[in-house]
């Protein structure tokens, strides 16, 4: 049912491709084409056994990232749960921060403490990846109040997958969200699988807009394999959100096409199903149109792969070449605030 849907969702996304133009579509495909190679590298990584820990890759899902970055302004708060790589990389993060994050270094974004699940950058306002199911919900929509409360015009956009709804928070959290009319858009990162259990075994309602309904919270499906019907949902999200209107929740149709993580045998669907959903691929969809309305040639886009390539490999190099953090930072950022009024009487 959800492949038969996802596709005639596909077919109607040439209705907005002529809104935008060459700019535009020359980010999508670097930024999708750097977060699948920087996916396809983590995973040949793990395999290595270069760093462990879970690790979740968002190859599929690329055209939320880029389709969500390019509707919002820089000022806007991100948030999202553990399958966290894409999102920073989409809003301009230096992927070698990162990969040496995977690699629990101290030059990491995170100052290596964090891994693969939780990456942060305050400096282009992404507040980070979370471990635990379904907790940026609330968090997310505390940092949305933030900003209506200091009388911003930002907007908090909160990422979740399609298992994470399930949690009780979310309700009482879209409750809060509509009676504050606070400035803040929920994403589902619809990709079908909660871990390995499909939607339709976890609910009666597989359309997970409807779940914004009792609250009357505007809410949509979009198609999440096209970064165009991506980017108008977001913008009219946040256009309503930056009116003091509130939230929007957005039921994005995606799919992943590895495991929920690296551990992952994906007994749970078949390999026809995958089959069909790359046929979408967002990144073969962007880079058609670029060729057809040759706004690259074929030695600009051979130049974007090699710098693509060069990217990741310095990524690498840079991981492998920083030192780990040292013992002493066990007691710094994490348990101890150096300058709270009441630690000198501990």
């Amino acid at each position: 049912m959800a492949i038969k849907s996802s596709t005639k969702k596909a077919a109607t996304a040439k209705s907005s491709e002529g809104k935008f133009g060459k700019e535009t579509y020359v980010k999508w495909y670097k930024d999708m084409l750097l977060i699948r190679r920087f996916e396809e590298k983590t995973g040949q990584l793990y395999i290595q056994q270069k760093f462990g820990g879970f690790c979740h890759l968002y190859i599929g899902q690329e055209a939320i990232a880029v389709g969500t970055a390019s509707a919002v302004r820089p000022t806007d708060k991100h948030m999202t749960a553990y399958r966290d790589h894409a999102h920073p990389i989409a809003l301009g993060t230096d992927p070698r921060v990162l990969m040496a994050e995977l690699y629990g270094r101290s030059t990491g974004c995170s100052k290596g403490k964090g891994g693969s699940m939780h990456f942060f950058d305050k400096e282009k306002n992404f507040m980070g990846g979370h471990g635990i199911v379904g907790a940026q919900i609330p968090m997310g929509t505390g940092v949305a109040f933030a900003e209506q409360y200091n009388g911003t015009e930002n907007v908090a956009i909160v990422s979740m997958g399609d298992g994470a709804v399930r949690q009780g928070a979310l309700h009482e959290t879209f409750n809060m969200a509509m009676m504050w009319k606070l400035p803040v858009i929920y994403i589902i990162e619809n990709n079908n699988y909660a871990m390995g259990t499909s939607v339709e075994r976890t609910t009666n309602v597989t359309d997970l807009s409807k779940i914004g309904l009792s609250y009357e919270m505007p809410s949509k499906i979009v198609n999440g394999m096209r970064p165009e019907d991506v980017h108008n949902a977001i913008e009219e999200a946040a256009n309503r959100a930056r009116r003091g209107d509130g939230p929007t929740l957005l039921d994005i149709r995606t799919y992943r096409y590895k495991g929920h993580s690296m551990s992952d045998p994906q007994k749970y669907r078949t390999k026809d199903e995958v089959n069909d959903w790359m046929e979408q691929d967002p990144i073969d969809h962007v880079l058609s149109l670029i060729k057809s309305n040759k706004w690259l040639s074929e030695k600009e886009l051979s130049d974007i792969d090699a710098w693509v390539k060069n990217e990741v490999d310095e990524s690498v190099a840079f991981a492998e070449n920083s030192p780990y953090p040292d013992a002493s930072e066990l007691y710094e950022d994490v348990y101890v605030q150096a300058d709270y009024p009441y630690i000198k009487e501990y």
